[in-house]
Protein backbone atom coordinates (compact mmCIF):
# COMPACT_ATOMS: atom_id res chain seq x y z
CA UNK A 1 0.00 0.00 0.00
CA UNK A 2 1.01 3.74 -0.77
CA UNK A 3 2.20 5.42 2.37
CA UNK A 4 2.26 9.19 2.44
CA UNK A 5 6.01 10.44 1.35
CA UNK A 6 6.71 6.58 0.23
CA UNK A 7 8.03 5.77 -3.07
CA UNK A 8 6.16 4.44 -6.13
CA UNK A 9 6.17 1.31 -6.58
CA UNK A 10 8.08 0.95 -10.27
CA UNK A 11 7.82 -2.82 -12.33
CA UNK A 12 11.39 -1.50 -13.23
CA UNK A 13 14.01 -4.10 -11.91
CA UNK A 14 17.55 -3.78 -10.66
CA UNK A 15 18.91 -4.72 -14.08
CA UNK A 16 17.08 -2.25 -15.78
CA UNK A 17 18.17 0.74 -13.73
CA UNK A 18 21.80 -0.39 -13.93
CA UNK A 19 21.74 -0.10 -17.40
CA UNK A 20 22.02 2.89 -16.98
CA UNK A 21 25.29 2.65 -14.86
CA UNK A 22 26.87 0.17 -17.60
CA UNK A 23 30.88 0.29 -17.16
CA UNK A 24 30.14 1.64 -13.66
CA UNK A 25 30.64 -0.88 -11.16
CA UNK A 26 29.80 1.38 -7.65
CA UNK A 27 26.89 2.88 -9.45
CA UNK A 28 25.84 -0.51 -10.49
CA UNK A 29 26.58 -1.77 -6.68
CA UNK A 30 24.43 1.34 -5.22
CA UNK A 31 21.84 0.84 -7.48
CA UNK A 32 21.25 -2.60 -6.46
CA UNK A 33 21.37 -2.38 -2.94
CA UNK A 34 19.21 0.28 -3.56
CA UNK A 35 16.24 -1.60 -5.05
CA UNK A 36 16.79 -4.48 -2.31
CA UNK A 37 16.37 -1.91 0.53
CA UNK A 38 13.52 -0.92 -1.30
CA UNK A 39 11.76 -4.19 -1.99
CA UNK A 40 12.56 -5.14 1.83
CA UNK A 41 10.77 -1.63 2.87
CA UNK A 42 8.01 -2.32 0.71
CA UNK A 43 7.31 -6.30 1.83
CA UNK A 44 7.83 -4.58 5.58
CA UNK A 45 4.61 -2.53 4.77
CA UNK A 46 2.99 -4.73 3.49
CA UNK A 47 2.87 -7.26 6.27
CA UNK A 48 2.42 -4.31 8.80
CA UNK A 49 -1.35 -3.45 9.60
CA UNK A 50 -2.16 0.17 8.50
CA UNK A 51 0.66 1.46 8.19
CA UNK A 52 -1.03 4.59 6.20
CA UNK A 53 -2.70 5.85 9.22
CA UNK A 54 -2.83 9.67 9.63
CA UNK A 55 -0.77 11.25 12.80
CA UNK A 56 -2.04 9.99 15.95
CA UNK A 57 -3.83 12.95 18.24
CA UNK A 58 -5.09 13.37 21.90
CA UNK A 59 -8.12 11.91 21.16
CA UNK A 60 -6.23 8.06 20.16
CA UNK A 61 -4.77 8.44 23.32
CA UNK A 62 -7.72 8.56 25.31
CA UNK A 63 -9.11 5.76 23.01
CA UNK A 64 -6.23 3.84 23.96
CA UNK A 65 -6.42 4.37 27.26
CA UNK A 66 -10.17 3.21 27.79
CA UNK A 67 -9.03 0.05 25.25
CA UNK A 68 -6.25 -1.31 27.44
CA UNK A 69 -7.74 -0.40 30.89
CA UNK A 70 -7.95 -3.59 33.01
CA UNK A 71 -5.12 -4.81 30.38
CA UNK A 72 -2.25 -2.36 31.56
CA UNK A 73 -1.41 -1.18 34.94
CA UNK A 74 -2.09 2.56 35.28
CA UNK A 75 1.45 2.92 37.53
CA UNK A 76 1.37 5.55 40.25
CA UNK A 77 3.60 8.52 40.37
CA UNK A 78 5.85 8.25 43.39
CA UNK A 79 7.71 10.76 45.00
CA UNK A 80 11.33 10.82 45.19
CA UNK A 81 13.67 11.70 48.56
CA UNK A 82 14.61 15.16 49.33
CA UNK A 83 16.49 14.02 52.29
CA UNK A 84 18.76 11.50 53.59
CA UNK A 85 20.43 9.27 52.20
CA UNK A 86 20.52 9.03 48.08
CA UNK A 87 18.72 12.80 48.36
CA UNK A 88 17.81 13.77 45.27
CA UNK A 89 16.07 16.75 45.71
CA UNK A 90 12.29 18.64 46.38
CA UNK A 91 9.35 17.97 44.07
CA UNK A 92 10.76 14.81 42.24
CA UNK A 93 8.56 12.20 41.21
CA UNK A 94 8.90 8.65 39.17
CA UNK A 95 6.68 7.18 37.01
CA UNK A 96 7.51 3.60 36.98
CA UNK A 97 6.68 1.29 33.85
CA UNK A 98 9.00 -1.39 35.32
CA UNK A 99 6.17 -2.05 37.46
CA UNK A 100 4.11 -3.50 34.23
CA UNK A 101 3.52 -7.09 34.02
CA UNK A 102 6.06 -7.13 31.33
CA UNK A 103 8.62 -5.01 32.73
CA UNK A 104 8.23 -1.96 30.54
CA UNK A 105 5.90 0.26 29.34
CA UNK A 106 6.06 -1.16 25.95
CA UNK A 107 2.98 -3.01 26.80
CA UNK A 108 0.62 -0.49 26.31
CA UNK A 109 1.40 0.12 22.57
CA UNK A 110 1.12 -3.67 21.76
CA UNK A 111 -2.36 -3.96 23.70
CA UNK A 112 -3.60 -1.10 21.97
CA UNK A 113 -2.24 -2.59 18.69
CA UNK A 114 -3.93 -5.91 19.01
CA UNK A 115 -6.86 -4.53 19.91
CA UNK A 116 -7.16 -2.43 17.01
CA UNK A 117 -6.56 -5.07 14.05
CA UNK A 118 -9.00 -6.88 12.32
CA UNK A 119 -10.06 -10.27 14.39
CA UNK A 120 -8.78 -12.35 11.51
CA UNK A 121 -5.98 -10.88 10.40
CA UNK A 122 -4.95 -11.19 14.07
CA UNK A 123 -5.66 -14.60 13.88
CA UNK A 124 -3.38 -15.11 11.76
CA UNK A 125 -0.27 -14.10 14.79
CA UNK A 126 1.81 -11.32 14.72
CA UNK A 127 5.53 -10.40 13.97
CA UNK A 128 7.98 -8.22 15.52
CA UNK A 129 11.34 -7.35 16.21
CA UNK A 130 12.64 -5.93 19.22
CA UNK A 131 15.96 -5.53 21.54
CA UNK A 132 13.35 -6.97 23.93
CA UNK A 133 10.95 -4.92 25.59
CA UNK A 134 8.56 -4.65 22.67
CA UNK A 135 9.02 -8.50 21.87
CA UNK A 136 8.00 -9.14 25.53
CA UNK A 137 5.26 -7.00 25.49
CA UNK A 138 4.12 -8.02 22.02
CA UNK A 139 4.12 -11.81 23.20
CA UNK A 140 2.01 -10.87 26.37
CA UNK A 141 -0.52 -9.26 24.53
CA UNK A 142 -0.77 -11.97 21.96
CA UNK A 143 -0.85 -14.55 24.76
CA UNK A 144 -3.70 -12.50 26.04
CA UNK A 145 -5.58 -12.53 22.70
CA UNK A 146 -4.99 -16.09 21.92
CA UNK A 147 -2.65 -15.87 18.56
CA UNK A 148 0.95 -16.93 17.75
CA UNK A 149 3.53 -14.14 18.08
CA UNK A 150 7.17 -14.26 16.32
CA UNK A 151 9.56 -11.97 17.86
CA UNK A 152 13.14 -11.42 16.16
CA UNK A 153 15.59 -10.37 18.88
CA UNK A 154 19.13 -8.64 17.74
CA UNK A 155 22.10 -10.46 19.18
CA UNK A 156 23.55 -8.51 21.89
CA UNK A 157 19.93 -7.91 23.85
CA UNK A 158 19.62 -9.10 27.53
CA UNK A 159 19.50 -12.56 28.00
CA UNK A 160 16.62 -11.73 30.85
CA UNK A 161 14.86 -10.00 27.82
CA UNK A 162 14.80 -13.12 25.56
CA UNK A 163 14.28 -15.47 28.55
CA UNK A 164 11.20 -13.41 29.35
CA UNK A 165 9.70 -13.49 25.36
CA UNK A 166 10.21 -17.06 25.35
CA UNK A 167 8.14 -17.38 28.38
CA UNK A 168 5.28 -15.73 26.73
CA UNK A 169 4.57 -18.37 24.65
CA UNK A 170 6.68 -16.63 21.64
CA UNK A 171 8.61 -18.48 18.83
CA UNK A 172 12.10 -16.57 19.15
CA UNK A 173 14.24 -15.78 15.79
CA UNK A 174 17.76 -14.31 16.23
CA UNK A 175 19.23 -11.70 13.81
CA UNK A 176 22.57 -9.79 13.65
CA UNK A 177 22.17 -6.43 15.41
CA UNK A 178 21.68 -4.12 12.77
CA UNK A 179 17.98 -2.41 11.72
CA UNK A 180 18.09 -3.98 8.16
CA UNK A 181 19.24 -7.59 9.66
CA UNK A 182 15.83 -6.76 12.11
CA UNK A 183 13.40 -5.37 9.50
CA UNK A 184 14.69 -8.78 7.01
CA UNK A 185 13.97 -11.64 9.27
CA UNK A 186 10.81 -10.18 10.42
CA UNK A 187 9.18 -9.46 6.70
CA UNK A 188 10.81 -12.98 5.74
CA UNK A 189 9.20 -14.19 9.12
CA UNK A 190 5.53 -12.01 8.47
CA UNK A 191 5.37 -13.62 4.61
CA UNK A 192 5.67 -17.18 6.00
CA UNK A 193 3.39 -17.17 8.47
CA UNK A 194 0.73 -14.89 6.84
CA UNK A 195 0.85 -12.73 10.32
CA UNK A 196 1.35 -8.81 10.92
CA UNK A 197 4.07 -6.93 11.79
CA UNK A 198 3.76 -5.08 14.89
CA UNK A 199 6.04 -2.18 14.52
CA UNK A 200 7.81 -1.32 17.80
CA UNK A 201 7.52 2.42 17.65
CA UNK A 202 6.52 3.96 14.13
CA UNK A 203 2.75 2.80 14.07
CA UNK A 204 -0.15 5.36 15.44
CA UNK A 205 -1.40 2.46 17.09
CA UNK A 206 1.24 1.65 19.42
CA UNK A 207 2.25 5.97 19.44
CA UNK A 208 -1.53 6.34 20.79
CA UNK A 209 -0.88 3.27 23.39
CA UNK A 210 2.61 4.53 24.53
CA UNK A 211 0.85 7.95 25.04
CA UNK A 212 -1.32 6.98 27.71
CA UNK A 213 1.47 7.19 30.17
CA UNK A 214 1.44 11.15 29.34
CA UNK A 215 -2.30 11.48 30.11
CA UNK A 216 -1.85 9.53 33.59
CA UNK A 217 0.58 12.16 34.63
CA UNK A 218 -0.81 15.02 33.32
CA UNK A 219 -4.39 13.51 35.36
CA UNK A 220 -1.90 12.33 38.47
CA UNK A 221 -0.44 15.87 38.74
CA UNK A 222 -2.08 18.83 37.02
CA UNK A 223 0.77 21.33 37.90
CA UNK A 224 3.82 19.32 36.46
CA UNK A 225 6.48 21.36 34.87
CA UNK A 226 8.83 19.14 33.35
CA UNK A 227 8.46 15.41 32.14
CA UNK A 228 11.75 13.30 31.59
CA UNK A 229 11.53 10.66 29.17
CA UNK A 230 14.09 8.47 27.50
CA UNK A 231 14.14 8.62 23.73
CA UNK A 232 15.22 6.00 21.06
CA UNK A 233 13.12 5.25 18.09
CA UNK A 234 10.50 7.77 19.59
CA UNK A 235 7.19 6.23 20.08
CA UNK A 236 7.80 6.73 24.33
CA UNK A 237 8.80 10.41 23.69
CA UNK A 238 5.90 11.22 20.72
CA UNK A 239 3.04 9.46 22.80
CA UNK A 240 3.70 11.19 26.23
CA UNK A 241 4.09 14.14 24.33
CA UNK A 242 0.69 13.70 23.04
CA UNK A 243 -1.22 12.73 26.01
CA UNK A 244 0.75 15.19 28.03
CA UNK A 245 0.83 19.01 26.48
CA UNK A 246 -3.16 17.94 25.74
CA UNK A 247 -3.84 18.12 29.69
CA UNK A 248 -1.10 20.06 30.83
CA UNK A 249 0.48 22.87 28.17
CA UNK A 250 2.66 24.33 29.96
CA UNK A 251 4.99 21.07 30.87
CA UNK A 252 8.28 20.63 29.65
CA UNK A 253 8.37 17.17 28.00
CA UNK A 254 12.70 16.73 27.97
CA UNK A 255 14.19 13.90 26.00
CA UNK A 256 17.24 12.09 27.37
CA UNK A 257 19.66 10.02 25.12
CA UNK A 258 23.27 8.64 25.58
CA UNK A 259 25.77 10.91 24.06
CA UNK A 260 27.36 7.63 22.13
CA UNK A 261 23.77 7.40 20.48
CA UNK A 262 22.43 10.57 20.13
CA UNK A 263 20.97 10.10 16.67
CA UNK A 264 17.43 11.76 17.79
CA UNK A 265 19.47 14.84 18.83
CA UNK A 266 20.86 15.13 15.41
CA UNK A 267 18.01 14.58 13.97
CA UNK A 268 15.61 17.46 15.80
CA UNK A 269 18.80 19.56 15.35
CA UNK A 270 18.75 19.64 11.66
CA UNK A 271 15.24 19.01 11.19
CA UNK A 272 15.24 15.88 9.62
CA UNK A 273 15.75 12.24 10.39
CA UNK A 274 19.28 11.00 10.88
CA UNK A 275 20.58 7.64 11.05
CA UNK A 276 23.49 6.42 12.91
CA UNK A 277 25.10 3.45 12.44
CA UNK A 278 24.96 0.22 14.39
CA UNK A 279 28.05 0.69 15.47
CA UNK A 280 27.77 3.45 16.70
CA UNK A 281 24.51 3.05 18.82
CA UNK A 282 25.84 -0.31 20.16
CA UNK A 283 28.33 1.40 21.85
CA UNK A 284 25.57 2.34 25.03
CA UNK A 285 24.84 -0.01 27.95
CA UNK A 286 21.02 1.45 27.08
CA UNK A 287 19.91 -1.22 24.93
CA UNK A 288 16.61 0.11 24.72
CA UNK A 289 17.47 3.10 22.86
CA UNK A 290 20.05 1.81 19.94
CA UNK A 291 17.34 2.35 17.23
CA UNK A 292 19.59 4.24 15.21
CA UNK A 293 16.76 6.43 13.94
CA UNK A 294 13.63 8.32 14.82
CA UNK A 295 10.62 6.97 12.97
CA UNK A 296 8.38 8.86 10.49
CA UNK A 297 5.62 9.04 12.52
CA UNK A 298 7.51 9.70 15.69
CA UNK A 299 9.92 12.45 14.16
CA UNK A 300 6.50 13.97 12.37
CA UNK A 301 5.21 14.58 15.96
CA UNK A 302 8.58 15.70 18.31
CA UNK A 303 9.85 18.03 15.25
CA UNK A 304 9.57 21.72 16.84
CA UNK A 305 7.30 20.19 19.69
CA UNK A 306 9.49 18.47 22.06
CA UNK A 307 10.99 20.55 24.76
CA UNK A 308 14.55 19.58 23.92
CA UNK A 309 17.30 16.93 24.32
CA UNK A 310 19.92 16.20 26.88
CA UNK A 311 22.76 13.83 26.38
CA UNK A 312 24.12 12.17 28.97
CA UNK A 313 27.55 9.60 29.18
CA UNK A 314 27.66 6.36 29.97
CA UNK A 315 29.26 6.69 33.46
CA UNK A 316 26.41 8.86 34.00
CA UNK A 317 23.65 6.08 33.35
CA UNK A 318 25.63 3.31 35.42
CA UNK A 319 25.63 5.64 38.36
CA UNK A 320 21.99 6.33 38.09
CA UNK A 321 21.44 2.76 37.37
CA UNK A 322 22.81 1.47 40.77
CA UNK A 323 21.09 4.36 43.06
CA UNK A 324 18.05 3.16 42.28
CA UNK A 325 18.23 -0.62 43.80
CA UNK A 326 20.24 1.45 46.58
CA UNK A 327 17.95 4.30 47.49
CA UNK A 328 14.08 3.65 45.80
CA UNK A 329 14.46 -0.20 46.34
CA UNK A 330 13.87 -0.47 42.51
CA UNK A 331 15.48 -2.44 39.63
CA UNK A 332 15.79 -0.39 37.05
CA UNK A 333 17.66 -1.13 33.59
CA UNK A 334 19.91 1.12 32.16
CA UNK A 335 17.23 2.56 29.46
CA UNK A 336 14.77 3.29 31.68
CA UNK A 337 18.01 5.04 34.21
CA UNK A 338 18.40 7.71 31.41
CA UNK A 339 15.58 10.09 32.87
CA UNK A 340 17.70 10.55 36.31
CA UNK A 341 20.75 10.77 34.42
CA UNK A 342 19.72 13.54 32.55
CA UNK A 343 17.66 15.26 35.59
CA UNK A 344 21.03 15.24 37.18
CA UNK A 345 22.96 16.52 34.71
CA UNK A 346 20.27 19.25 34.05
CA UNK A 347 19.98 20.16 37.46
CA UNK A 348 23.46 20.76 38.19
CA UNK A 349 23.42 23.14 35.01
CA UNK A 350 20.29 25.02 36.74
CA UNK A 351 22.01 24.99 40.18
CA UNK A 352 25.43 26.22 38.69
CA UNK A 353 23.58 29.03 36.56
CA UNK A 354 26.13 27.86 34.07
CA UNK A 355 24.27 27.95 30.86
CA UNK A 356 24.95 24.59 28.57
CA UNK A 357 27.73 24.28 25.08
CA UNK A 358 25.47 21.55 24.24
CA UNK A 359 23.18 22.59 21.33
CA UNK A 360 19.75 22.95 22.07
CA UNK A 361 20.24 21.63 25.54
CA UNK A 362 16.98 22.68 27.64
CA UNK A 363 16.35 23.77 31.33
CA UNK A 364 14.45 22.73 33.88
CA UNK A 365 11.10 24.89 34.48
CA UNK A 366 10.46 25.60 38.47
CA UNK A 367 8.47 23.05 40.05
CA UNK A 368 7.55 19.35 40.01
CA UNK A 369 9.55 16.91 37.77
CA UNK A 370 8.51 13.29 36.56
CA UNK A 371 10.75 11.08 35.74
CA UNK A 372 9.74 8.10 33.65
CA UNK A 373 11.06 4.82 34.16
CA UNK A 374 10.83 3.09 30.78
CA UNK A 375 11.41 -0.61 32.15
CA UNK A 376 13.48 -2.79 34.85
CA UNK A 377 14.86 -5.42 32.18
CA UNK A 378 18.29 -5.70 33.26
CA UNK A 379 19.98 -8.86 33.29
CA UNK A 380 21.30 -10.05 36.49
CA UNK A 381 25.17 -10.06 36.27
CA UNK A 382 25.05 -6.73 34.87
CA UNK A 383 22.77 -5.26 37.63
CA UNK A 384 25.55 -6.90 40.23
CA UNK A 385 28.31 -5.74 37.98
CA UNK A 386 27.34 -2.58 39.05
CA UNK A 387 26.44 -2.75 42.21
CA UNK A 388 30.17 -4.54 42.80
CA UNK A 389 32.08 -1.47 40.85
CA UNK A 390 34.30 0.29 43.11
CA UNK A 391 33.82 3.05 40.92
CA UNK A 392 29.60 3.31 41.53
CA UNK A 393 30.19 3.50 45.25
Amino acid sequence: MQRDGAERTSTAGPEACCGLFRGDTRRHAVALIWFERRALLRDTWHHAARMDLPLPTFDDVAAAAERIAGSVRRTPLLPLPSDGPGALGPQLWVKPENLQRTGAFKLRGAMNFLARMDPGERALGVVTHSSGNHGQAVACAAAAFGVPATVVIPDGAPAVKVARTAGWGATILRCENSGEARLAAAAAAAEQRGATIVPPFDHAWIVAGQGTIGLEIAEDLPDVANVLVPIGGGGLSAGTLLGLKAKAPSARLIGVEPAVAADARDSLLRGERVSWTAERTNRTIADGVRTQMLGETTFALLHGQLDGIVTVEEDEIRAATVWWPRFARMVVEPTGALTLAGWRRLNAALAESVPSSEPGQPQLAEGPTVLIISGGNVDDDVLAGLLSDPALR
